[in-house]
């Protein structure tokens, strides 16, 4: 894993690598609690408890927040595991108190009121330095609710910071051509931030621009790349071998995650005067949604897209005007973009390369990776190109895997679409086909 810092200053002793060991004869205590915020709501949580000779070194909370994903049997264990080795840990179910539904929907009916007044419980019970843990979606409520205690408590040193694992920080995926629009909260917060971002993720590309925008209320950010993992591998159903392996290692990355926020010098920290409603301007929808080939609606121009072929030949899209030309953005670590492939091969069957061709770009996996999931896995006959830095995917704007652009003979995006589909679909075919015979 590598860790990258986003500071505004330079306390080089602070970025020093803290080797965190963990201590198996350590035990803890585990509790349940009731929390009333009002007459209508009452949060249940699981406490973790430090017990035994080392409860007395512990001076670290983690609040855990469920994610749009809802609670998790692994983190259940990893709370056990973090309990022994001095952090203790409050599980809290901000479903079941509001009678919410799991579904990113109701990451944005959480009242800012919860997180906050959790905060203020928790120092007041304990004394300890609070830091919210959640992922996914839920840095959503985490973020205001910490924004809502910053302006009603002067308790300044209780918060120490926030840890985000794969954090959602746009409204929703854009279709392609559309810019995608952040969550007001993104730019109004100021605080010690900790991004745990796996590599194998769309939101890993965009965190050149979600950092400046959290930076911009004056938060300080932390960002530890982790390789070779996907978003939720700890619970990932799919997770393979090398996900599960870095799963063991999440509580020792997490305490070393708590270190680093603890460790900051306290600064009197206060959020921008803008009101943050409950309800942002855009809605998150849930359900699944049907995949079609439609209209782009962006700039017809594509960006550049010159790049190497399996066979190092440079391939320019450019060159290929005259041509209908499907892009795919792709990855083998994708399952939809697997799903896919092979009725996108036989797509390419049904018509001449001389009129139409596919190009499937790799997403930054080295040739190696590449060239065994074609072997075994999936084999196609269109070129396959790598955009080894993900330069590419920058400047064409990807949001999502796989993405799809379609490309008619003068050289214009013609139609686009994020996520897998059938691309033998009757209707996708007669797009194409009136495309080909212009």
């Amino acid at each position: 894993m590598q860790i990258h810092y986003f500071l505004k200053f330079k306390l080089l002793f602070f970025l020093t690598l803290l080797i965190v060991s963990f201590n198996p004869r350590c035990i803890y205590a585990e509790e349940t609690h009731t929390l009333s915020i009002n007459t209508d709501t009452e949060i249940e949580f699981t406490i973790y408890k430090v017990s035994g000779e080392h409860k007395n070194q512990a001076d670290t909370l983690f609040l855990w927040l469920y994610s749009e994903a809802g609670p998790q049997k692994v983190e259940h264990e990893i709370a056990k595991q973090l309990a022994k080795n001095n952090i203790e840990v409050w599980r809290i179910d901000l479903f079941a108190a509001h009678f919410l539904p799991v579904a990113s929907s109701s990451m944005d009916l959480i009242p800012d009121t919860d997180i906050s007044e959790l905060i203020e419980y928790a120092f007041k019970q304990t004394g300890k330095k609070i830091i919210p843990v959640t992922t996914g979606r839920g840095s959503l409520p985490v973020l205001k609710g910490a924004k809502h205690w910053q302006r009603e408590n002067k308790n300044g040193h209780a918060l120490a910071g926030v840890i985000l694992m794969s954090p959602k920080f746009f409204v929703a995926t854009p279709e392609p051509g559309i810019k995608g629009k952040l969550f007001d909260i993104v730019k109004q917060t100021n605080l010690p931030l900790f991004i745990m971002q796996p590599k194998k993720s769309p939101w890993y590309w965009k965190l050149e621009q979600t950092i400046p925008a959290l930076e911009k209320s004056g938060s300080d950010v932390f960002v530890q790349r982790i390789k070779g993992v996907r978003d939720r591998y700890y619970f990932r159903p799919d997770a393979d071998d090398y996900e599960n392996k870095m799963s063991t290692k999440l509580p020792a990355a997490l305490k070393r995650a708590a270190k680093y926020l603890t460790s900051l010098p306290y600064k009197k920290r206060q959020p921008n005067n803008v009101t943050t409603k409950n309800n942002e301007a855009v809605k998150i929808t849930t359900g699944k949604k049907e995949r079609k080939l439609t209209l782009f609606r962006g700039n017809p121009i594509p960006p550049e897209l010159i790049l190497k072929n399996l066979n190092n030949k440079v391939v320019d899209l450019k060159a290929l005007k005259g041509k209908v030309v499907l892009v795919n953005f792709w990855a083998s670590w994708c399952p939809p973009c697997v799903h896919e492939m092979p009725s996108m091969e036989r797509l390419q069957k049904r018509f001449s390369t001389k009129t139409f061709m596919i190009l499937g770009v790799n997403m930054a996996e080295d040739k190696k990776t590449v060239e065994h999931f074609l072997n075994s896995k999936v084999r196609v006959s269109f070129p396959i190109l790598f955009d080894e830095n993900g330069d590419a995917l920058k400047r064409w704007d990807v949001f999502a895997f796989p993405t799809s652009y379609v490309i008619d003979k003068k050289g214009k995006i013609r139609y686009a679409l994020f996520g897998g589909v059938d691309w033998e679909n009757q209707d996708i075919l007669n797009k194409i086909s009136k495309l080909v015979h212009e």
